[in-house]
């Protein structure tokens, strides 16, 4: 290359670095905005929690589409940690949060990836009857568990409503978790693209 192509390519290359670094605030939020795919809910038979979530939001948010009176209970997926069911725990902290435990209705399983856990839940869901129901994760898992769940039962009728989750603020690359579940889930929604 001539020299003064090579400064000019250098150039190139050094504007679009600082337009980068001038406008990553958008590029990241927008990076991040497509893991949410969130919809608003409909009338179903029962709210489907998803397991994860440490905090109890995506429990409490299922808690609240009942009480706005979307649907009637919730299955509560979940797996075992400690010899504890993970789905016993995020209903005990519902009904300490003053939420009545009859609506309420633990699965616990095995699954350790969300189609699995996806080809899991809807089973129960055929089992019990259920066609259409409100699917409830974090919101950076929406669009990931919303394609599982797609693949796993394409009979079934369902939206995918995003619990908040304070490890995916906005705007989330200001914070050590935050960026950790970005690059965590990208790498979960890659895999899943590729069909490992």
């Amino acid at each position: 290359m001539r020299p003064r192509a090579s400064r000019f390519a250098l150039w190139l290359l050094l504007i679009a670095a600082l337009a980068a670094a001038g406008t990553h605030p958008v590029w990241l939020r927008a990076a991040g905005g497509y893991l949410v795919e969130s919809e608003p809910p409909f009338p179903a038979q029962a709210v489907v929690v998803l397991a994860g979530g440490y905090s109890g939001n995506r429990v409490l948010k299922a808690a609240e589409l009942v009480r706005a009176g979307w649907a009637q209970r919730v299955l509560v997926s979940g797996t075992f940690y400690y010899g504890r069911k993970e789905s016993d725990l995020a209903v005990d902290w519902a009904v300490e949060k003053g939420f009545p435990r009859p609506w309420f209705l633990s699965f616990a399983h095995r699954a350790e990836s969300t189609w699995e856990e996806a080809r899991l839940v809807t089973a129960e869901l055929r089992r019990l009857g259920v066609r259409r129901f409100l699917l409830v994760t974090s919101d950076y898992h929406t669009r990931r568990a919303r394609a599982c769940f797609r693949k796993a039962a394409p009979e079934l009728e369902f939206r995918t409503v995003a619990a908040p989750d304070e490890d995916f603020p906005d705007p989330w690359w200001r914070s050590r978790q935050g960026r950790k579940t970005f690059l965590l889930e990208w790498a979960k929604t890659a895999a899943w693209w590729l069909g490992m």
